[in-house]
């Protein structure tokens, strides 16, 4: 982190880390709300029923006319209202409350013979959804963020933690105790670059006794090239990384200079947005270097062959199938 007139600048990689915490701590806050303090919270519908509506409703009654039964869409608030099925504020006088009810199989919904059942938790969410007024939001990607989120708990300890302490005095539940320092660096070595800390940089932390001697530990890890081999693995598994054809004889496919590009990119932190950038459409870019045209490998990571039989156009189709997927995956 750096200081520049007076405003923190946060690096590339510390936002990163960050926004690694900030996902940790939204699913362990997320498990925690399934306990007794999430019944009073008020559901939203992206959240809480979107889920249930997609998972078990929407197939017959979503946005696919040539499935759809009944006339009956409950993806668009509009036309579930003017069909009854939801009546705001009123569960009771709600066709969908009731049909979800019903012990008759011709008229209980889902059908009995449907796969995909409510539970009666999903039961008792949407009848309290409805009761609080049925709202639907749009998808949450064109949803504001908001502008801030009061913390909650005593200053001057960790913002994340202050919000799992608080989650955790609501469920009646004490935080475990602090790690030993021992513990804490073999933790972070193992997190940051999949090693365990040697005799001698345990010697060293445990001999360090200044306050910012957890920081420098983390700033030494950040700095091995062990760093971007860690972080590297996870972006491999989702570019679907292989040094092989993946396909019949699985012959040797020589794609190790774009990993190695990953490796690279990690340890000098380049910034999120040319890490993507980059790796789309690096080679479009005016004057390309030799690193951005590598790193649009990650467009030609699909499945090849050398099969006698196989038809080059219809394989080509598979490969850029496969990367499409492969794109929704990592980037949408």
């Amino acid at each position: 982190m750096t200081e520049t007139a007076g405003t923190r600048v946060i690096e590339p990689r510390t936002q990163f880390l960050r926004a690694r915490l900030l996902t940790w701590s939204a699913c362990l806050c997320g498990a925690l709300s399934a306990g007794a303090g999430w019944a009073a919270e008020k559901p939203g519908y992206n959240k809480d029923i979107r889920p249930i509506l997609s998972d078990k409703c929407f197939q017959c009654h979503g946005p696919d006319s040539a499935k759809r039964e009944g006339e009956l869409r409950l993806d668009i608030r509009e036309e579930a209202v003017k069909a009854g099925a939801i009546v705001p504020g009123n569960p009771k006088a709600s066709e969908l409350i009731t049909r979800i009810h019903e012990k008759d199989p011709d008229e209980a919904m889902p059908p009995p013979e449907s796969p995909r059942q409510l539970t009666q938790p999903d039961r008792e969410l949407l009848a309290r959804w409805i009761e609080q007024g049925a709202e639907y939001e749009p998808h949450w990607a064109f949803c504001p963020l908001p502008a801030s989120v009061p913390v909650p708990g005593k200053s001057g300890e960790n913002q994340i933690d202050r919000f799992i302490h608080a989650r955790l005095a609501d469920e009646q539940l004490a935080p475990a105790p602090p790690a030993s320092p021992e513990r804490w660096l073999r933790r972070s070595a193992f997190d940051l670059t999949g090693l365990p800390p040697s005799r001698a940089e345990l010697d060293s932390f445990l001999a360090d006794k200044s306050p910012d001697a957890r920081s420098r530990a983390v700033d030494r890890l950040l700095a091995s090239p062990r760093y971007g081999e860690k972080m590297a693995v996870g972006w491999l598994d989702v570019a679907r990384y292989a040094d092989s054809f993946g396909y019949q004889s699985d012959i040797d496919t020589h794609a190790w200079p774009y990993r190695d590009w990953v490796v690279k990119a990690l340890n000098d932190n380049l910034p999120w947005d040319q890490f993507i950038t980059w790796q789309i459409a690096g080679d479009l870019l005016e004057n390309p270097t030799r690193e951005q045209i590598t790193a649009t490998a990650f467009n030609r990571l699909h499945r090849k062959t050398q099969e006698g039989g196989s038809v080059e156009a219809e394989f080509r189709q598979e490969g850029i199938s496969d990367r499409v997927h492969t794109f929704g995956t990592a980037f949408l």
